[in-house]
């Protein structure tokens, strides 16, 4: 969970967690902290994969972010347990007014912080009903301040 070892860190993604289905009953509905964007850093990339299929609930939205009331700036209500492939950046801060998250020639960061910032997931839905499933959350955060 949290950031990753330099081994790991190869290509992707900078902080992945996997959480199994009694990961996120023992979370329920609240905002649960698992990264930390570190100051002068912000994020580009956000993704969630659901690994095994969430069972037992119809109903399980996520949301990825920095705000601890109602992460949404990276991922915003995302229908989880009706994903049929990996889903990317569709919080309000990462979508533009389109709707469209494609930017040409590169990426733009987003959540860029003076100071540190804590990255929060928050499932809804009836979670405790949850019997199966495994969902996994990847970001790549650069950290610019580690050159200061």
């Amino acid at each position: 969970m949290g950031a990753l070892t330099n081994n790991e860190t190869k290509g992707d993604f900078t902080d992945v967690i996997t959480l199994t289905y009694e990961d996120i009953q023992d979370a329920g509905t609240d905002a649960t902290a698992f990264a930390t964007i570190p100051a002068g850093g912000g994020v580009d990339v956000c993704v969630v994969y659901e690994a095994e299929a969430l069972a037992g609930a119809t109903d399980i939205t996520l949301d990825v972010g920095t705000t601890s009331g109602d992460p949404d700036e990276f991922i915003d209500n995302l229908d989880v347990d009706a994903m049929s492939a990996p889903v990317a950046n569709t919080g309000d801060a990462l979508v533009q007014a389109a709707g469209n998250t494609t930017i040409s020639g590169g990426s733009l960061p987003v959540g860029l912080t003076q100071s540190d910032a804590t990255v929060y997931y928050k499932f809804g839905g009836t979670v405790a009903d949850l019997t199966a499933g495994k969902v996994v959350i990847g970001l790549r955060v650069f950290d610019l301040g580690r050159f200061a």
